[in-house]
């Protein structure tokens, strides 16, 4: 058996097996998600209670609610992750999440306008791999030549 592919274009020595994560999406999500708490916890404690248009404490509660609810949301977008191992990759993306062996999979790349990874599995169906994004650039670009080694490697074809 051949050995495991470089995990960069330079050859350095970086695990071939580690999770592939968006880098720029994975920041600007989090970022938000704290940013939304924020503001609108401050919101919630400077809304005026008194007047016609004045918040009660359940108007508070659920707009602290709400911010939690988003930020939630934003939290499972930089959750995207997909985990290779020697058996296959799994991928979780925003709803679901594949399983699959790497004999499943025939082709990598970004399909199209795609903004993310797409796999073309042998059964013809696709799978986005939303954790590489062509919004990182070199480094999604360069995920996604790791990731179709893999499969190379695994698959005894040839990675591209």
């Amino acid at each position: 058996m051949t050995p495991a592919p470089s995990a960069r274009p330079s050859g350095g020595r970086r695990d071939p097996y580690a999770p592939f994560r968006p880098r720029r999406g994975r920041i600007v999500a989090l970022a938000c998600a704290v940013a939304f708490v924020a503001a609108f916890g401050y919101l919630a404690v400077v809304i005026p209670s008194e007047g016609t248009f004045g918040w009660g404490f359940w108007d508070r509660v659920l707009l602290v609610l709400f911010a939690l609810a988003v930020a939630a949301g934003l939290y499972r977008y930089a959750a995207l992750r997909a985990i290779p191992s020697r058996e296959g990759l799994r991928v979780v993306n925003l709803v679901q999440t594949h399983d699959l062996e790497w004999a499943q999979i025939a082709s990598v790349g970004f399909s199209g306008g795609m903004p993310w990874v797409v796999l073309e599995l042998t059964d013809t169906e696709e799978v986005a791999v939303m954790a590489i994004q062509r919004a990182d650039g070199e480094v999604g670009r360069a995920e996604a030549r790791r990731l179709s080694a893999l499969v190379a490697h695994h698959t005894g074809g040839s990675p591209g």
